[in-house]
């Protein structure tokens, strides 16, 4: 790689001198002399070999290759002070970076609300987020490769914080076999149909989590996934309301009518890595998941005032 041969301070006085309207104005803000401030003008010409500055009657102006240069330097200097400024942060405690790993079925508009509203206060700090299904998420929690994690699972050793529930629709589309049947449905009725079912990404102790022994099984890689297959007619599956409602609003898919257990609601957690300290971008972190957490969800899965729907319990 190239060393640069112009230095930061050099682009900020150049800067200067047209921010401030010339050698002498800059000078002055820089608190330096005027004659090194030229020096250090001209010795960017020399060292880039390009003109940077023409003179236009008393005035030195940009060339149009001074110009180009002077706006990306711009991003340049800005770029090296937030990086000084992160480094002073992180010399506080503040963390670079915060691992967040999530089950699939956890509603994206909360997660994108509570992520929008940390972008202004994160200082900088990155976050890695992770979707992953059923015991994935706790496996990645456990291999310590994930500070926070959501999770509708009760992970063994770990303290979890309530979240909310997420309702789980049986559905099928509604010119699927077991509509026209025309009456409350068993299990043995779903057993003689296909079921589609999300593939568990864990690794150690993946579970067939709601699957019912159907004669016939699709296993797919994701809810979304899922979601079409249903709307098509492949089968039957116990679908989030928040990604259905579309379909269920323009009766693509009808809910089951089943005898029992028609709708899950399973409690969602919020855990935390306890081998690593929280700092405090995490703990803003969490305190914005909890926030937009408790905001209700309109039928078509964005978040609505709490004025307008009541909060779904279990």
């Amino acid at each position: 790689m190239k060393v640069p041969r112009v230095t930061l301070d050099q682009w900020r006085t150049l800067q200067a001198v047209i921010d401030h309207g010339g050698f002498a104005q800059a000078a002055e803000m820089l608190h330096r002399s005027q004659s090194s401030v030229s020096y250090t003008v001209a010795r960017m010409q020399e060292q880039l070999g390009v003109p940077l500055l023409r003179i236009d009657g008393r005035k030195a102006v940009l060339t149009d290759a001074g110009e180009v240069l002077l706006r990306r330097s711009r991003q340049l200097v800005s770029q090296a002070g937030q990086l000084e400024e992160l480094a002073h942060h992180m010399e506080q405690g503040w963390e670079a970076e915060v691992r967040l790993v999530v089950d699939a079925a956890y509603p994206n508009t909360k997660l994108i609300r509570a992520l929008t509203a940390f972008m202004p206060k994160s200082r900088g700090c990155r976050v890695r987020l992770r979707e992953e299904v059923l015991s994935g998420v706790e496996d990645v929690l456990k291999d310590d490769t994930a500070d926070l994690a959501i999770s509708a699972l009760d992970i063994t050793g770990y303290l979890g914080a309530e979240l909310g529930t997420v309702e789980f629709i049986a559905v099928a589309h509604t010119d699927h076999p077991l509509h026209q049947l025309q009456r409350k449905l068993s299990v043995q009725d779903l057993q003689s149909q296909m079921q589609v079912v999300v593939r568990d990404s864990g690794q150690r102790q993946p579970r067939d989590s709601g699957w019912l022994g159907a004669e016939q099984r699709w296993t797919v890689g994701s809810l979304a996934t899922s979601v079409g297959f249903v709307s098509s007619g492949l089968g039957f599956a116990w679908l989030p309301r928040h990604m259905i409602g579309r379909e269920l609003a323009e009766g693509v898919l009808k809910p089951l009518p089943l005898v029992q257990g028609s709708i899950r609601r399973p409690l969602f957690y919020l855990y935390t890595n306890p081998n690593k300290p929280l700092g405090p971008a995490t703990q803003i972190l969490i305190d914005l998941i909890k926030t937009y957490d408790a905001q209700p969800q309109s039928a078509n899965g964005g978040l609505a005032p709490a004025s307008t729907l009541n909060r779904t319990t279990p």
